[in-house]
């Protein structure tokens, strides 16, 4: 790899355009006061030269094109005036806000942000070598001086701990069955944003604008001739970065989410408690089986908002074919649908872009060129779902039209709400695997996490047309920035321990703060063996005021987990994921401001009290929206467990949420945590409203308010 070095540079009106001899063109420009823009344009032109994530002025009527959005295209953008200025051979460009210096040789620039009357360095390119590039692979690296004191957020769907320093990451979306949820790495989404926390306690962003695999990293490599570093590491595609500053993490997050098109706000019901029963649904007498999930549900009373098929509905043995039902299992499917939606429940349905060679419409997609293909133009096929099978290039408008005409006609006309994006990891070896790009071919490589964007955003639109766009919920396992304007999201298929447990709690939360806000994660675990009872409670206690609450696996001998699945314990489950529903108002109100405000639902507590460095310690607990605390227990056998309490302004105090006994802020504190107690704490305040059904009957997600309770 060879360093970057600039011949000279030309001031603009907001920004500056860099040479690099026979690179090509460093364009260097502010966006806001607080945000600014480097990209990297060879002199070959961009590897990538459309994106999908940027969508400063998204609406309803107003998406990124199919196409992508031109990497010149400034548009959304009020770009300030700058303070220009030449001091001792360097180039000064200055906001009200945000100033940087550019140094030539080698390239290097440095961020100062203007805040409360004082300046100070927020970010520095590495000083020995900033930029470098290698002409056999292809790749690009970024390098930033590091300080030991940072920490690092962000990347999505990471495990273990939050603050990522000392890590090497990438970026690279995998179907990852049973991950290691501390260690594991990566998972399912290709998210390369970084926020971090100076040692002042400034906040900087950067969004890595690629669709090329990517690996960070935050400190595991030292290297003796540079001083403490870390980097990213671009797989053949375009180096084009974006800075935002702020004084808070929420700051930083809320421009973020404006550059990307901000947050779809899904109708009321998805917020309600969600079953799947793979099990149930892969029987032979699946229809039946289903039927009489549907009676325990009302024998049991447990509230449930919707039901989520999994793909079991579509199986022929161990063999899934989307958009076909096998009707031996399923004699009657819309009237089983009916029922469901008799008994209160909205439907969700699970759909794969693959399809295997002895699919019905395989054939026809091999006619006509609407698979992923190789250099000689022929359908890539690989393993996939016990079989082989093709991917669906979702850069072909052939295939989007096939897919959403598929939707509607054996999705939504037979009684089913939305779909369900999943299996889209388009994880690919074939290096010569191409997608169409509307004619203009990109590689596997720099297209692989757009088909899981383009396939939700080809379900969220047939919906739309079909339903109206207020009514659109879908969800998606995998995909790259942007997908959260279309979709919900989950930590994908996890597996049921108490690490498990513990670790997905951190996942969540990263992804959070990373800008995917309707979150969840399986409850009880995927894969692996059927949680104990203790285990199982625990988890539905952790997970009921996630924004995503439902309970989804697929164990051995087609059993699922169920609520009344431990008689010793089913009350206790019923009693929490009842806790979701008294507080669905207040939930309702944390979606609305996510999507209004770009605001995450749950976050550490380090969000709303980023000076309280007691926040920025590992522990279990989170914040719902900025009153409650919710301070899960993780460990096996535990009844008690120490939770620390933020400090808030002088006098104020935390109360636990069902008893009102007062706790002192700032301070540790050890509460009593049997096994069917969640703690949960209002801080001083708080105006939580809380719903009750009428009439005694089983909670659903549209009661009324019933009261509000004021702490």
């Amino acid at each position: 790899m060879t360093p970057w070095n600039a011949e000279q540079w030309t001031p603009q009106s907001n920004g500056a355009e860099i040479n690099l001899p026979q690179r090509g063109q460093l364009r260097l420009r502010f966006l806001s006061e607080r945000m600014a823009r480097v990209t990297f344009k060879p002199t070959t032109g961009y590897l990538e030269p459309n994106t999908w994530a940027i969508a400063p002025q998204t609406n309803p009527t107003n998406d990124v094109p199919w196409q992508g959005r031109s990497r010149d295209d400034v548009s959304g953008f009020a770009a300030p005036n700058l303070d220009q200025q030449i001091n001792n051979g360097l180039l000064s460009l200055k906001s009200s806000e945000l100033r940087v210096e550019l140094h030539a040789n080698p390239l290097r620039l440095v961020w100062h942000w203007q805040h409360q009357g004082r300046e100070q360095m927020v970010l520095s390119d590495r000083s020995t070598s900033a930029y470098l590039s290698d002409k056999r692979t292809g790749a690009v690296r970024h390098y930033i001086q590091r300080d030991d004191a940072e920490k690092f957020y962000g990347l999505g769907d990471k495990t273990g701990p939050l603050n990522l320093s000392g890590r090497r990451l990438r970026t690279l979306a995998m179907d990852s069955l049973g991950y290691d949820p501390e260690h594991g790495d990566p998972l399912y989404k290709h998210w390369p944003f970084v926020l971090s926390r100076t040692p002042q306690g400034q906040w900087v962003g950067i969004y890595y604008d690629t669709l090329a695999s990517c690996t960070f990293d935050f400190g595991c490599e030292h290297d003796n001739y540079h001083d403490f570093y870390r980097y990213i590491d671009i797989d053949d595609g375009d180096l084009d970065y974006y800075l935002m500053v702020g004084n808070t993490p929420a700051e930083v997050i809320a421009q973020f989410m404006q550059l990307i098109g901000g947050t779809h706000l899904p109708p009321r019901w998805t917020l309600g408690y969600a079953q799947t029963a793979m099990g149930l649904a892969d029987s032979p007498d699946a229809q039946h089986q289903l039927s009489q999930f549907i009676d325990l549900t009302q024998h049991h009373r447990v509230p449930v908002s919707a039901f989520h098929y999994g793909s079991g509905y579509s199986t022929r043995g161990k063999r899934r074919y989307v958009f076909t039902w096998n009707h031996d299992k399923f004699p009657d499917p819309k009237s089983l649908n009916q029922k469901f939606h008799d008994h209160g429940m909205h439907l969700v349905a699970n759909i794969k872009p693959c399809l295997l060679d002895d699919h019905p419409a395989f054939d026809e997609h091999v006619t006509t060129k609407t698979f992923i293909q190789d250099a000689q133009q022929e359908p890539v096929v690989e393993p996939y779902w016990d079989g082989q099978g093709a991917h669906l290039d979702f850069t072909n408008p052939k295939a989007v039209a096939w897919w959403q005409s598929q939707l509607k006609a054996k999705i939504l006309d037979y009684g089913i709400d939305a779909g369900w994006n999943d299996n889209n990891e388009y994880a690919i070896l074939n290096e010569d695997a191409r997608s169409n790009g509307w004619g203009q071919a990109i590689a596997m490589h720099r297209s692989r996490p757009l088909h899981a964007l383009l396939m939700t955003r080809a379900t969220f639109e047939a919906q739309a047309q079909a339903l109206g766009r207020e009514h659109v919920f879908t969800v998606t396992r995998a995909g790259p920035p942007g997908i959260q304007r279309y979709a919900q999201t989950w930590s994908g298929d996890n597996t049921t321990s108490w690490r498990t447990l513990k670790w997905n709690i951190r996942t969540a939360l990263q992804m959070s703060l990373s800008g995917m806000f309707n979150v969840g994660h399986d409850v009880g675990g995927f894969f692996g063996p059927l949680p104990d009872a203790e285990l199982f409670l625990r988890w539905v206690q952790a997970s009921c005021l996630n924004p995503r609450m439902v309970m989804n696996s697929w164990k051995a001998g087609n059993i699922s987990n169920l609520p009344w699945m431990h008689p010793e314990v089913k009350d206790d489950v019923i009693r929490a994921i009842e806790l979701r529903y008294t507080l669905m108002p207040y939930l309702w109100s944390l979606f609305e401001r996510a999507s209004v405000h770009h605001e995450p639902i749950i976050r550490p507590t380090f969000y709303d009290f980023p000076n309280d460095e007691k926040c920025f310690e590992d522990c279990d607990d989170f914040m719902l929206g900025a009153w409650l605390l919710v301070a899960p227990v993780v460990a096996q056998g535990q009844t008690q467990r120490t939770v620390y309490l933020p400090q808030l302004s002088a006098g104020e105090a935390w109360f636990d949420f069902e008893t009102g006994q007062r706790f002192e802020a700032g301070q540790s504190h050890t509460v009593d945590a049997p096994l069917n107690k969640l703690p949960l704490f209002a801080r001083q305040g708080a105006e939580i409203a809380c719903a009750a059904p009428k009439n005694q009957q089983v909670p659903k997600f549209d009661d009324p308010v019933s009261q509000t309770r004021r702490f």
